[in-house]
């Protein structure tokens, strides 16, 4: 059988780490292969190979069963291979039809009428929906995400690579995407789609290729198999796959958040006049949009953000009320408010790269006691144990910068370090992206234990399905507004996701209506 895409005995080696070894992996024509592995497992590493990003140690590449050089993206696209990467590579301030033309190197003047007659044809053919003449800057992630697909079918491509290409988006948009894939499948286009999310593989893909630890594991026809078995074959043991959501006994008032509003520094509003009670004893989940003002609740919560919001933040501990309005990070411990914070950027707030595991510990532990020298002991300790408790992979936790271990041993060590705070208030702002299942599971139940010990859990995601098995309430921002408060047990993603977008009310505020 003459195949796609054949990739022969391919090793690719970053020094002593062997990200890919020895691997053989094909892709048939007109189908949609789902690529499944752990954090580190060499998934997108393989990909660049194949897209031009890298060029492999050893091994070989054949396209339509000749053997080919991928020493560029170049290369790849004029094999008509192209990758759709987790992170766009777009210009905000050019439009659509701009940044589809761009870097072509046209050798008349563009002509952009030709070029928008092009995108309309090809979203005719499958279904997509893009405005030629729109900002970058303006648009939703959605259409981002769809002008870079358009952006590799007018450049030819008939081999396409997804990577992680539903992480925020909502249902109605991922079921969107899928039915634009399937429409290029039947057209005879092979799809590689790498994710974690294993309802969707089992949703979209055709057949399932499962990498552990750089090494290729094997393949089989989705149609055979369940997401059980798949993350047994990544992680290559049995794993339990259930959310645990008991109900706690002790639930009590933790945080009072009443008309807060944040301005960025342009004056424009990013929260607007948002009010919610945090239980001890719960997890409320944050679902929105991307951008919808996440990021901005938590940090000004924390008293990242006092310059530009309004309205109060109250924290209540053993019947005792304090106002965290007006304090900075460091006010809140001298305070005594047990509140810990995971961001959304590990390096930029969280995590200091050239610094090695126990002395990013230390940054949160070095004012423990009242001594005037340093307690190195209790942070080497503690840096320990999270690296065995949730199995950091690091060959030292006192000489190694953090910056050299993968993406997801880093927000393992960030998860780590802030649950062994201790707090009553945790919030952490996509504590999985970039996490296996396996870790992520770990998290879940980690959180989990937090909240059966009266903690009160703010848990900011994008994946609703998670959102929906972990949180006891959940609510929905849009744009920056409270779209509604939802009881987890008792939604579905349909509500969510119109909430999401302003579509939709939660059922309980339909029945007063």
């Amino acid at each position: 059988m003459e195949y796609a895409i054949e990739m022969r005995n391919i090793t690719k080696r970053f020094g002593k780490v062997v990200a890919n070894n020895n691997i053989n992996l094909f892709v048939k024509k007109g189908e949609i292969l789902s690529l499944l592995g752990e954090n580190g497992s060499g998934k997108t590493t393989l990909m660049n190979m194949l897209s031009g990003i890298y060029y492999p140690d050893e091994g070989e590449i054949f396209v339509e069963g000749k053997r080919v050089e991928i020493q560029s993206p170049k290369d790849a696209f004029d094999l008509h291979i192209g990758m759709i990467h987790q992170h766009f590579k777009l210009v905000d301030v050019l439009t659509a039809a701009e940044n589809i033309i761009l870097g072509l190197n046209e050798s008349t003047l563009v002509d952009l009428k030709r070029v928008k007659k092009a995108v309309a044809e090809i979203c005719d053919r499958y279904g997509f929906v893009v405005e030629p003449d729109k900002k970058v800057y303006e648009m939703s992630v959605s259409e981002k995400q769809t002008l870079e697909i358009v952006k590799v079918l007018y450049r030819g491509a008939d081999y396409l690579i997804l990577d992680e290409p539903t992480a925020v988006l909502t249902p109605q948009e991922t079921r969107k995407l899928f039915s634009v894939m399937r429409n290029m499948r039947e057209d005879g286009k092979s799809i590689v789609i790498i994710t974690h999310k294993l309802h969707e593989v089992m949703e979209i893909s055709d057949r399932v290729a499962v990498l552990r630890k750089g090494e290729y594991i094997g393949d089989i026809m989705t149609s055979d198999t369940n997401p059980q078995q798949l993350t047994d074959m990544m992680v290559g043991r049995a794993v339990r796959l259930n959310i645990d959501r008991p109900q706690s006994d002790a639930v009590s008032e933790r945080l009072r958040v009443e008309h807060l509003t944040v301005t960025d520094i342009e004056g424009v509003k990013k929260l607007d006049d948002v009010s919610f009670t945090a239980f001890g004893g719960e997890i409320l989940g944050i679902a929105g949009i991307s951008g919808s003002g996440q990021r901005e609740l938590l940090e000004a919560i924390a008293g990242l953000q006092n310059e530009h919001s309004q309205g109060t933040v109250t924290y209540i501990n053993n019947g005792v009320e304090m106002k965290l309005t007006g304090m900075d990070p460091l006010d809140i411990i001298k305070n005594g408010v047990l509140l810990s914070f995971v961001p959304e950027d590990r390096f930029g707030m969280g995590l200091v790269g050239s610094m090695h595991i126990t002395d990013n510990v230390m940054l949160r532990s070095y004012r423990r006691g009242k001594s005037p020298m340093l307690d190195l002991k209790y942070p080497h300790k503690l840096a320990q144990k999270i690296v065995n408790d949730l199995e950091v992979v690091t060959p030292d936790i006192d000489k190694i910068p953090l910056r050299r271990l993968s993406g997801g041993n880093v927000q393992k060590v960030l998860v780590g370090r802030e649950i062994e705070q201790s707090p009553t208030v945790l919030m952490t702002a996509y504590a999985v992206r970039g996490l296996d299942i396996n870790t992520s599971y770990t998290i879940y139940n980690l959180l989990t234990e937090q909240k059966m010990k009266g903690v009160a859990v703010i848990y900011v995601g994008e994946d609703l399905d998670v959102l929906l098995e972990l949180c006891d309430r959940i609510l929905v921002l849009c744009a920056g507004k409270v779209s509604g408060i939802v009881d987890g047990r008792n939604t579905t993603k349909e509500e969510v996701g119109l909430m999401m977008t302003h579509l939709g009310k939660p059922a309980h505020e339909e029945a007063k209506a």
